[in-house]
């Protein structure tokens, strides 16, 4: 096997274990990964703005506005006008968000940072590099992302039962 058959074939296999787990968050709450990493930061501070999420997540403000259309349609977050300032906007979790979130699996990411983290700093480099290298050479390094592991971003509604 060539090596850049083998470096394909890799490349294939973690969009499938992505792929996988995403069909997984999404049957499991309704979800897709970047809407539970939204929940998480606004847990992490209630009353967050769309533009702090947006930079702590590396998105651009247009898709986690996006992102919180179809939450808030879930009635998992709200966004409330501040009092003080009419041009900012909170983002809280709702009661139901709270459960959700509470109820849901870790992000695929989190298991893959545990074992980074355990990487001597010159392999973490060196991945680094060797990824950003790829992301360049699919022309793929523009590509607005997150740092998140997740397939068909933007999915409003589960996959269909019937039929596959």
């Amino acid at each position: 096997m060539e090596k850049y058959d083998e470096l394909l074939v890799s490349l294939r296999r973690v969009i499938r274990a992505i792929d996988l787990y995403s069909k997984k968050l999404s049957k499991e709450t309704g979800l897709t990964s970047p809407q539970l990493i939204v929940l998480q930061e606004i847990a992490a501070q209630d009353g967050i703005m769309v533009k702090q999420v947006a930079e702590n997540i590396n998105l651009s403000s247009a898709t986690v506005t996006s992102i919180l259309d179809r939450l808030e349609t879930k009635n998992l977050v709200s966004r409330l006008r501040s009092s003080v300032d009419k041009r900012k906007v909170g983002i809280h979790l709702t009661e139901q968000g709270k459960l959700v979130l509470a109820e849901a699996p870790k992000p695929l990411q989190e298991h893959f940072i545990h074992r980074f983290e355990k990487l001597e700093e010159w392999e973490q480099t060196q991945l680094v590099a060797t990824m950003q290298r790829i992301a360049k050479m699919m022309d793929a390094d523009e590509i607005d992302a997150a740092p998140m592991l997740e397939v068909g971003m933007l999915q409003t509604t589960p996959p269909s039962k019937s039929g596959g």
